[in-house]
């Protein structure tokens, strides 16, 4: 089982950066894929983006496509989302997730497909 530790979650400015970490213990990650997710007071637990075992793919929710950058380091055994021009909208808990090896973009995306969970970090975006 591979325990995971999000950080990075604060308050900040609408137009500002954050970068969210996950850092993973218990076993490497580097036999799975990796996503971000979220999830805001009322609201579904929504995918944000994913990485693939390897980092050659990665995918995104539309509604962050161009601001948000996920990113690996396999031998840090540590997942990254590089958040810019944040939005209010962006307010949530952020959850990062260990994903399965090989998969779709469709299953990437789906937060079944997602097993071992970190306890979550908050990003607030005031306007």
């Amino acid at each position: 089982q591979v325990q995971l530790v999000e950080s990075g979650g604060g308050l900040v400015q609408a137009g500002g950066s954050l970068r969210l970490s996950c850092a993973a213990s218990g076993r490497t990650i580097s036999t799975y894929a990796m996503g971000w997710f979220r999830q805001a007071p009322g609201k579904e637990r929504e995918h944000v983006a994913a990485i693939n075992f390897n980092a050659y793919n990665t995918y995104y929710a539309d509604s962050v496509k161009g601001r948000f950058t996920i990113s690996r380091d396999n031998a840090k055994n540590t997942v990254y989302l590089q958040m810019n021009s944040l939005k209010p909208e962006d307010t949530a808990v952020y959850y990062c997730a260990t994903g399965p090896l090989f998969g779709t973009a469709a299953t990437m995306r789906q937060f079944s497909n997602f097993d071992s969970w970190g306890q979550g970090t908050q990003v607030t975006v005031s306007s």
